[in-house]
């Protein structure tokens, strides 16, 4: 996928280590010989537990790979709005690039914290680029979100495409983000990627999200809320595809400058096709009780992948079920 990129002599700051997609990132990382710094502030949005598993896997792949001399992977508990700290950090270890993941997730939670989202966010975010350039990195890639499109009218959605109406906090918060980061490469001349994910799921998953949501009220016969008429339509993106299109703009952001890639699947799954594949994933007959939609959900995401597929050599390349399937498996094996 895209060029290569030698990260054996790059020690990479990853912001939410212990969260789902910055542990899977950080293993990524490590694979490739890199260094990591890992930083989590524990936020208490789901359980210690399950981050602490996540963190787990990260050292466990540090520990299986060649040592250099110095740890591979250092991991702090720290809160990312703390400038003066984070730089600190990044100077201490050497830090060379940022992938920069850590943010208060969820659409739903943001419209009854609007302040805690936008400190987390948009202060932490500024925080992090204003570190990364105090101490010298060299790029900065950032997660977006596909909840900046809100209910665009046009599919599949284009990094080109206006995002003036977002219709949540968490999404505000985003694209917010997204014009920090264009403003930081104004003023710095810092790369700055910034990622719109589309619904990623896998080994690891937030318990909040659908699928794993799902894959284990079904398979326990409890019964499971559908928002909606079941009508409304994700990208979801499984996590490896969602890892290599991060390493590749991590790669590659140098020669872009400031650049917006989504980060997706291009196959949109409707939930109630979601929900009866997730059936026979787990082998039971789903029991559905039908509510309304909720506030700030949106009807429908799709991910126009021209500009990744065309700069990044980015493309998703693992099915929906095939996904579920390794989600299922992961979830039985831990229990």
């Amino acid at each position: 996928m895209g060029k290569a990129m030698d990260v054996a002599n790059e020690c990479v700051l990853v912001t939410g280590a212990a969260g789902f997609i910055g542990s899977h990132v950080s293993v990524g990382l490590l694979g490739l010989g890199a260094r990591v710094v890992g930083v989590d502030c524990f936020d208490p949005y789901y359980a210690r537990e399950l981050k602490e598993l996540n963190l787990g896997m990260v050292q466990g792949a540090a520990s299986g790979g060649e040592g250099c001399g110095e740890e591979r992977f250092v991991f702090c508990e720290m809160d990312l709005c703390d400038t003066d700290a984070l730089q600190a950090l990044m100077e201490t270890h050497g830090v060379t690039g940022v992938i920069h993941l850590a943010a208060k997730a969820g659409v739903r939670p943001s419209i009854a914290d609007p302040v805690g989202y936008a400190r987390a966010n948009v202060v932490g975010t500024q925080s992090v680029l204003s570190a990364a350039s105090g101490a010298r990195c060299g790029r900065v890639v950032a997660a977006s979100s596909s909840s900046v499109y809100g209910n665009n009218e046009k599919t599949p959605f284009s990094e080109l495409d206006a995002v003036e109406h977002p219709i949540s906090p968490y999404a505000a918060t985003k694209r917010a983000c997204e014009l920090i980061g264009e403003t930081h490469h104004h003023l710095t001349g810092m790369p700055v990627a910034m990622l719109r994910f589309f619904t990623v799921f896998g080994p690891g998953q937030r318990p909040d999200l659908a699928i794993r949501l799902f894959l284990d009220k079904v398979s326990k016969g409890e019964t499971i809320t559908m928002f909606g008429d079941g009508s409304m339509s994700r990208d979801f993106t499984f996590i490896d595809d969602i890892v290599a299109g991060v390493l590749a703009s991590y790669a590659q952001i140098d020669s872009h400058g400031y650049r917006i890639w989504n980060l997706g699947s291009d196959h949109p799954v409707v939930l109630r096709e979601l929900i009866a594949m997730i059936g026979e994933v787990v082998g039971r007959e789903p029991i559905i009780d039908q509510q309304p939609m909720q506030a700030g959900d949106v009807d429908r995401t799709w991910a126009d992948l021209d500009r990744s597929s065309k700069e990044l050599g980015y493309g998703a390349t693992t099915s929906i079920r095939e996904g579920i399937e390794r989600q299922w498996a992961w979830m039985q094996e831990i229990g």
